[in-house]
């Protein structure tokens, strides 16, 4: 059915009338005008005129009852002394057209009055049509033409409302990509509460995050409160209603409502007069909060407002969840960092790694490839960890790699990365560790057990600064400090051939040589100490000490395993000393002395013999280790130096002495 045709139904003029025509061509009108105008204003500005125009009328206008009777719309000039209301409210009750004829009240004039469609806040409304020569012959005429304005009023309403929704929806979206660049979540709060005080025209706004633990809701940012933020309990007021319930709340006088609380108004001096609370929900739909508008700056809070912050709060919601698990990443992974950044502390007070300490801290400001040697467990990986850590990289990835333990055809995809189907077992694509350290820092430990082929490509990475996985074509550059160690003598390797020469130079671009635990003995007791205080934490059990006496066996010890060996003893007995001090006999069965000649054939000898042969070595490891210096020998033993030649000389070793101190 056309236009035309349901215009014409509307209109329901007897056949035999004449004007029927001009009055579907005026329904047409009022329905294009309906169509055109951008709000409801505006079409009753285009619409009103023509009915004054088509019917014997000096004034037409529109009233809504709000609950009084107030004038929306009008055309034209009367003279009446006071509107008929009563007339108005009689319209209403009948829900039908009236006419009112001319009455000393209304100076002369005759009024029609019909029903409209109720407004889209649920107002009713009614057409008024007021002139002197107005007749009932016009009430059928107007009564159709008024169900076609209303119709058109309330489609004009409809596809207003449409547009305004859209608008504030795409506001919306908009507002929600900007919740992304927050750097921190209280940040992020402030700027959601920016955005609902522009998107809903309204003076603050605040979110409460309902800590459920605590039975609490923490309002964030609280505006006018000393730290911007507000605890308040859970279950009071209107913010504790919208969290247990899930409904929305809209308060057009707040301090006529009951559930309104004023103590937050009496401690800032605001005065809340509207409020729109809408719960917050997370993705899965769960409450975690409440969103609340405050004051609007024009009339009441609507429907429209109601369901823009309720998007906003959705929109929100994910942000705020992204965020706190961007700040929690970020927490760990800075925890994470300063414990490895503790870890890779090197300890001692002896000369040599009092230098050392300091071409860590001149070589970590820089990318400048370094060769560590060193004995195994003499802390090789630490000294790296600390170049790493002081150092411009400290943020970004440190990543080892043990040479030693991957075979030549494991080698290539592990430090460079393989595409899916690359070799049997290649089911997906996978990065390597040199992707994996871009930025930061790769550690290749035991370089010198490297394969031939091994070498070969990673000559290749250290002069290109690029990569290409196994089974790929494609080149990804890198940006990545190298760090390498071995035990092995590599400069003996380059001249037997089993190491490329050029190899050797590109990573030897500066060497460090960490020397043993056996040649400074001054660091053992501090290393010691660090190590028991740190383990003795892991125990859960106050610091332990050293004895004297534990602090001398400790330094008699020849340490073959260098600081490794160290580590792993005082990480026992900080498990399993018995007292708060640790003391001689509670390492001595797990530190035994070197394997010699004389322990092996122990049982030729009796026991004053057998103890004489004891003391005789253990003085002379003592002299040894201290490389003669009889003064530090005495100390490192707990004796005078007199009593040790005397010693010395009651064990039959006064002809040997000089042997032993040139030993």
């Amino acid at each position: 059915m056309c236009l035309e045709q349901r215009l014409a139904m509307l209109v329901r003029r007897p056949k035999q009338a004449s004007g029927a025509g001009t009055a579907v061509q005026l329904c047409d009108r009022l329905m294009q005008a309906a169509l055109k105008a951008d709000s409801a204003s505006a079409f009753l500005q285009a619409g009103l005129p023509e009915l004054v125009t088509e019917f014997p009328a000096q004034w037409v206008g529109v009233w809504k009852r709000t609950p009084q009777w107030e004038l929306i719309a009008e055309h034209g000039r009367h003279t009446w002394p006071q509107p008929p209301l009563r007339f108005f409210d009689e319209v209403l009750e009948h829900e039908a057209s009236g006419c009112l004829s001319a009455a000393s009240e209304l100076d002369g004039w005759s009024v029609i009055g019909l029903p409209l469609l109720s407004s889209s806040d649920g107002l009713p409304r009614i057409l008024v049509l007021a002139g002197r020569r107005l007749t009932a012959e016009e009430l059928p005429v107007i009564t159709s033409i008024g169900r076609v304005l209303g119709y058109g009023l309330s489609l004009n309403e409809r596809m207003s409302q449409h547009v305004r929704r859209a608008d504030k929806l795409r506001n919306t979206l908009a507002v929600a990509a900007t919740f992304a660049g927050a750097p921190d979540t209280s940040t992020l709060l402030e700027s959601i509460a920016q955005a609902a005080t522009k998107l809903l025209d309204c003076d603050r706004a605040s979110i409460f995050i309902w800590d459920r633990e605590r039975h609490e809701v923490v309002a964030c940012p609280a505006l006018g409160i000393p730290g911007g933020s507000l605890r308040i309990p859970d279950n009071v007021g209107i913010v504790g209603q919208v969290i247990h319930t899930g409904d929305s709340i809209r308060v057009d006088d707040a301090y006529a409502d009951s559930r309104f609380g004023k103590s937050v108004d009496k401690a800032t001096g605001y005065r809340t007069r509207t409020l729109l609370a809408v719960p917050l929900l997370d993705a899965d739909g769960k409450r975690i909060g409440c969103f609340e508008g405050i004051n609007k700056n024009n009339g009441l809070f609507d429907a429209d407002d109601e369901e823009s912050l309720t998007q906003l709060g959705i929109q929100a919601a994910v942000a705020l969840a992204s965020t706190r698990e961007r700040e929690n990443l970020l927490r760990s992974h800075q925890q994470m960092t300063e414990q490895a950044a503790s870890q890779a502390q090197i300890v001692g007070v002896s000369g040599a790694i009092e230098q050392l300490r300091g071409t860590v801290q001149r070589l970590a400001q820089t990318d400048l490839p370094v060769l560590i040697l060193g004995e195994s467990g003499t802390g090789k990986e630490v000294f790296a960890q600390a170049l790493h850590y002081h150092g411009s990289r400290a943020k970004q990835p440190f990543i080892a790699v043990n040479c030693a333990a991957l075979t030549e055809t494991l080698l290539e995809s592990e430090l460079f990365g393989h595409e899916k189907g690359a070799f049997t077992d290649a089911h997906t694509a996978r990065q390597g560790k040199f992707e994996l350290a871009d930025g930061g820092t790769i550690f290749l430990d035991e370089i010198g057990d490297m394969s031939p082929g091994g070498q070969a490509k990673l000559l290749r990475v250290l002069e290109q600064k690029i990569i290409t996985r196994v089974g790929g074509s494609q080149t990804i550059p890198i940006n990545v400090r190298v760090i390498a160690a071995t035990n092995a003598k590599l400069a003996q390797l380059v001249r037997e051939k089993r190491f490329r020469e050029d190899l050797f130079y590109r990573l030897s671009v500066v060497t460090m040589d960490l020397p043993p635990l056996r040649d400074r003995s001054d660091d053992v007791i501090p290393l010691a100490e660090f190590f028991l205080d740190k383990f003795s934490q892991q125990a859960k059990r106050p610091a332990l000490s050293l004895a004297s006496e534990a602090k001398k066996r400790l330094q008699a010890h020849g340490w073959p395993g260098n600081v490794r060996e160290l580590r792993n003893l005082m990480e026992r007995v900080a498990f399993l000393a018995p007292g708060p001090a640790v003391q001689a006999e509670d390492i001595a069965f797990i530190l035994t002395p070197e394997k010699d000649t004389f322990l092996d054939t122990a049982s030729d000898f009796g026991l004053a013999d057998a103890t004489n042969k004891f003391q005789q070595e253990y003085i002379r490891r003592a002299v040894k280790r201290v490389k003669g210096n009889m003064s530090e020998a005495a100390r490192l033993l707990g004796l005078h130096r007199t009593n040790l030649y005397r010693k010395m000389e009651q064990l039959g070793m006064q002809e040997g002495r000089n042997e032993i101190m040139s030993s």
